[in-house]
């Protein structure tokens, strides 16, 4: 199965491919999609869309994994965030590959066993899991692949079905 793993971002939206067989995985690629501070947000948005839609017709995943959102603070940070996660959302949508949605404890859990997790815990497991010789850079492109590890652990399961 491959799998397009997406932590969703306005300034940096991390992308990771994997492919999963039995139990092994092997990293097709990571990146990050980013925009400028400046340019009008309709036009920050297109270059998301454009640039995950390029990216999703390369590498042809069966399924699309994005981390759900959840903020406590910064209401106009959750805003453009969340606007992000649309064209995202629209991309995957528009090329006919299925979505699933995890929150940040359900990655947590999955790649270190331990939904309470730190960040820099998840980058190692995820760099272990993946057999990477080095933790994935910029950081949101390790979490878009830990994403994409949480869906190959759970999204393939069988009992997974019955749930999504």
């Amino acid at each position: 199965m491959r799998i397009f793993g997406v932590d969703p971002g306005y300034a940096i939206a991390g992308w990771g491919v994997v492919d999963y067989k039995g139990s092994s995985f092997k990293t097709l690629a990571y990146g990050a999609i980013t925009t400028k501070a400046g340019v009008k947000p309709e036009r920050r948005l297109q270059i998301i869309y454009d640039e995950l839609t390029r990216l999703l017709k390369l590498y042809k995943p069966e399924a699309l994994a994005v981390e759900e959102l959840f903020f406590n603070t910064n209401q106009k940070t959750a805003i453009v965030v969340a606007e992000a996660r649309g064209v995202i959302l629209l991309a995957a949508q528009n090329l006919g590959i299925e979505i699933f949605e995890y929150t940040p404890l359900q990655v947590k859990q999955s790649v270190v066993g331990y939904g309470r997790a730190e960040k820099s815990q998840v980058i190692t497991m995820t760099t272990k899991l993946l057999g990477l010789k080095e933790a994935p850079k910029p950081d949101d492109a390790a979490d878009a692949l830990a994403i994409a590890v949480c869906h190959a652990h759970t999204g393939s399961s069988r009992i997974a079905a019955f749930f999504n």
